[in-house]
């Protein structure tokens, strides 16, 4: 399809050419090069998810800005793998003129709706209804240098968990970590632990939609320079204690699915791997780990700052935002509600984790 300057296609359905110029763009953006707002996470959503699509944007014969997007059966437009992707928005040459109307009605699409838009955004921000902090840790001076940052803002923390693991490799077996493991057992394994997570503390299982098993499966065969999957995992002696799973590009490493073997949860083997995983990357010449959106104890533990994030939707005038704003508004209005009310908001976890332990029963 096409619409004046404006051309639609297939998330996969991009020349070399097109997918050089997005990198190029995307080098000259002032946000940190996450991996998720890289053509190759685009090109794995659009393998498992049939809707994908990318909106090209020329001045003259040069693409000079890309939307990657899903589209919904009514219509409705959504950043491309919404739910889980940690960063979205649009790839645009800087000062492009574009206005969003032009760009939804070239899509074909009555809204466009976002819940990790950067704060880069301009041409969608203005039209965010929440904003949020993703925790992130700095490690670009060194691995030495975010140890040192530790110990001056959680001394404690940081002498509690190098503890915990020397006990580990007393009590179990000597620790051992590798950055990029390449077994798929090992993300077998990962998945089956982060499942059980979901429904342990009653939460929807992401594992259980097989588009997102796929989406991960493929991204983990995936090696592009600003878009590779990784799997980190830590051992102990041969048993895997802790894994993670993420895209890194060469200076960003999205951190997205991190989870532990419970039964050694007194070693808290997940924030071994954390700071394992932050020294590994500072010695691949990565500067950033992002540890994604949502409030966690170990985030605050881990974090030296915070970025903000956006969510909304822009919308046509018409039919199609109202039946946005009716399938998305109420739900995260009150979403909003409990969240701004930490005593609410702590019932609400105890009463998912009850529901969990009532399904199990």
């Amino acid at each position: 399809m096409s619409s004046g300057r404006i051309r639609v296609a297939g998330a996969g359905e991009l020349g070399e050419a097109e997918r050089e110029r997005w990198r190029a763009l995307r080098a000259a953006s002032e946000a940190p090069r996450n991996p998720f707002m890289e053509p190759e996470f685009t090109e794995a959503v659009g393998r498992v998810r049939p809707q994908a699509r990318v909106a090209v944007v020329y001045e003259g014969l040069e693409p000079a800005g890309f939307l990657p997007y899903e589209r919904g059966r009514w219509g409705q437009g959504r950043a491309i793998g919404l739910g889980v992707s940690d960063a979205q928005g649009a790839i645009l040459r800087p000062g492009l003129d574009l206005e969003t109307g032009e760009l939804l009605r070239a899509c074909s699409v009555s809204s466009f709706a976002f819940d990790n838009l950067e704060a880069e955004q301009r041409l969608f921000v203005r039209y965010a209804a929440e904003e949020y902090a993703t925790f992130v840790i700095d490690i670009e001076k060194g691995y030495e240098t975010y140890e040192s940052v530790l110990r001056a803002q959680s001394p404690k923390f940081l002498k509690t968990t190098l503890a915990k693991e020397r006990r580990l490799g007393r009590q179990v077996g000597e620790p051992r970590f590798v950055f990029d493991e390449r077994d798929p057992a090992a993300l077998r394994t990962l998945m089956e632990w982060k499942s059980a997570q979901y429904r342990r503390t009653g939460r929807r299982d992401r594992f259980a939609q097989e588009w997102i098993t796929r989406l991960v499966g493929r991204l983990a065969g995936t090696r592009a320079p600003e878009c590779s999957g990784t799997l980190s995992v830590l051992y102990a002696g041969e048993r895997p204690v802790a894994a993670h799973f993420g895209l890194r590009s060469a200076s960003v490493l999205a951190c997205w699915f991190p989870a532990y073997d419970p039964e050694f949860s007194k070693y808290s083997p997940g924030l071994v791997l954390h700071l394992r995983m932050a020294e590994a990357a500072a010695a691949e010449g990565i500067g950033m780990l992002d540890l994604g959106r949502g409030a966690a104890e170990y985030k605050d533990a881990l974090k030296t700052g915070e970025l903000p994030v956006y969510e909304g939707a822009v919308t046509r005038p018409g039919a199609g935002a109202a039946l946005h704003w009716l399938s998305r508004e109420p739900a995260r209005r009150a979403h909003s509600f409990v969240r701004g009310r930490p005593r609410l908001a702590a019932l609400a976890a105890r009463t998912l984790k009850g529901a969990a332990r009532l399904r199990r029963t």
